[in-house]
Parts: structure tokens; sequence; C-alpha cells
């Protein structure tokens, strides 16, 4: 199922920020993590992790479950993976594109 625009521009605009782009890397490749633990090592505070997930959240980049006292985050991989697909197709046609162009000047 291809993401539709609004839901794609929403995912892409919270990926352009570094830190959230950061938080999806560190979700990505660690696995769920704490609040605390995406905090821990970083001049980001707590609350501004918090704001940054949220955000990650709504445009469904994230999700958010209780475990304690603590908020463990994970990555939505369904959405991440519908945006690596809409990046495969945006190369692909580049690629076409840059070919035609070859074949062209030459």
């Amino acid at each position: 199922m291809p993401l539709r625009r609004n839901n794609s521009a929403r995912l892409f605009a919270a990926l352009g920020d570094e830190t959230r782009l950061r938080l999806i890397g560190r979700l990505c490749a660690e696995g769920p993590l704490s609040i605390s633990e995406l905090t821990a090592g970083s001049q980001v505070t707590r609350q501004a992790i918090t704001k940054h997930l949220r955000l990650m959240e709504r445009a469904g980049l994230a999700r958010g479950a209780r475990r304690g006292r603590e908020s463990v985050w994970k990555v939505d991989r369904r959405n991440v993976e519908e945006a690596r697909h809409y990046l495969d197709r945006i190369s692909a046609q580049w690629d076409d594109a840059l070919a035609r162009l070859q074949s062209f000047v030459e």
C-alpha cells in the first residue's frame, strides 16, 4: 500500500530534523528504547526527546508504550518500509531520466 501524499509529507517532514533522524536511526539499530536510554549521552533534554518522539508518533514513524514507569519507543517499521519504497521509486525514475539523457547526449 503506497504512502498517501498527506502521510508521506508528514513522515518526510519528521525525518527532516537532525534530532529526529538520529532518534529513528538509534531505534532502527538498537530496537525499542526508553526515553532515558535515548537521552543518555545526549545534550538534548528528556522533555525535548519526548516532544520529538510525539511528533514522530503523529507522523507514523514510532510508537510508544508504557513499561512500568518508563515509556519505551520503537520504530513503526511498516511506515519506514513504505517510505523506503517511495524513495526507491523516485530513485528509479531518476535513473531512467539520467539513462535517457545519457543516450541522447551520446
